[in-house]
């Protein structure tokens, strides 16, 4: 990868490709924003898990790789950290539109 991708990639984040490989070989995706911005829209197929209560429901996402989203990455990386620390493989994709259409 050059240095011009890397730099990307660390800002800006992998290219939608990249979510929808790993979505197509088993990733879940999880929307840790509110139920009711859930409720206002979100990816089909999506589950959600609001961040406030990820913690408690952590267990159940052992052994899958999970690919996170909410309003703008913020919550979603949060939400990695937790993940990662209870050893579960998982990705902040930012903002839930960034893979509409995947």
């Amino acid at each position: 990868m050059g240095f011009l991708a890397k730099l990307k990639e660390i800002f800006v984040g992998p290219d939608p490709s990249f979510y929808k490989e790993k979505i197509e070989n088993g990733a879940v995706i999880i929307d840790v924003r509110t139920k009711e911005e859930f409720k206002a829209g979100h990816l089909p197929g999506s589950k959600n898990m609001p961040l406030k209560g990820l913690r408690k429901e952590a267990n159940s996402l052992t052994g899958k790789e999970v690919i996170l989203v909410c309003r703008s990455g913020a919550r979603a990386a949060t939400a990695k950290g937790v993940l990662n620390s209870k050893g579960i493989t998982a990705h902040n994709a930012g903002s839930w539109t960034s893979l509409q259409g995947l």
